[in-house]
């Protein structure tokens, strides 16, 4: 089974452009140094209907000048995971990119997990 770590962050609409460039160059590190899958989403269809649960719209206390950013980065497995994150942690491509720059989004409102595979096709 493979591993996954997830992310949901609250972002002001005015800071995608800035965020898609920092995540294009983030997606490039992390499947170069070997994750299976990389994807950032912006948040299109937040709607939930009267009884179907609750809204991330609603979970990161979006305002109304504000999305939601759903990302994941797939691995072979939990070890493969902390192996490549290293790396990338250790790319000077990661702290080039960061030196100098503020965060496009509030890190205190980012919400992250690893996850274990649980069904897979």
């Amino acid at each position: 089974m493979s591993y996954v770590d997830g992310f949901l962050i609250a972002i002001k609409k005015k800071n995608l452009k800035a965020y898609k460039a920092m995540a294009t160059l983030g997606c490039k590190i992390w499947r170069e140094h070997g994750a299976l899958d990389y994807k950032e989403c912006t948040g299109d269809d937040l709607k939930v209907p009267e009884g179907c649960g609750n809204s991330y719209l609603d979970l990161l206390k979006c305002k109304k000048d504000e999305t939601v950013i759903f990302a994941f980065i797939v691995y072979k497995s939990r070890a493969d995971r902390d192996r490549i994150n290293a790396k990338v942690m250790n790319d000077p491509r990661m702290s080039a990119a960061m030196q100098g720059k503020k965060m496009p989004f509030d890190m205190k409102r980012m919400w992250v997990g690893g996850f274990a595979g649980l069904v897979e096709m």
